[in-house]
């Protein structure tokens, strides 16, 4: 899968609502584990940067449910632990690990 915010992005990347529980759950969930990932807030976005991404996350996820993980080229819908943790484990390791680097947000504004 590309990365759609630059070469320095995580490949791990975390499509959500600011106002959905589940997806607040699943990013702390990934911050307590250590794993490098990018938050993408929709609800956040506006014009073209908004467009892009509901593009994007159509192609792999078609529903628009929330939350939304893209690890590589694996895309996991809803907060389901088990199937996170089988991509998480799958994913190459990168710069030392899945568990030294921090997360990021990214939200328009």
């Amino acid at each position: 899968m590309s990365k759609p915010y630059g070469n320095d992005a995580p490949a791990i990347i975390l499509y959500g609502l600011q106002t959905c529980s589940h997806c607040k759950a699943l990013r702390a969930w990934l911050t307590e584990r250590g794993v490098p990932f990018r938050t993408v807030y929709v609800d956040m976005l506006v014009g073209a940067e908004r467009n892009d991404t509901m593009r994007h996350l159509r192609r792999i996820n078609p529903t628009l449910s929330f939350p939304t993980l893209a690890v590589g080229g694996t895309t996991i819908v809803g907060f389901k632990k088990d199937d996170i943790q089988a991509a998480l484990a799958a994913f190459p390791e990168q710069d030392g690990g899945v568990n030294r680097h921090a997360s990021e947000d990214r939200h328009g504004g």
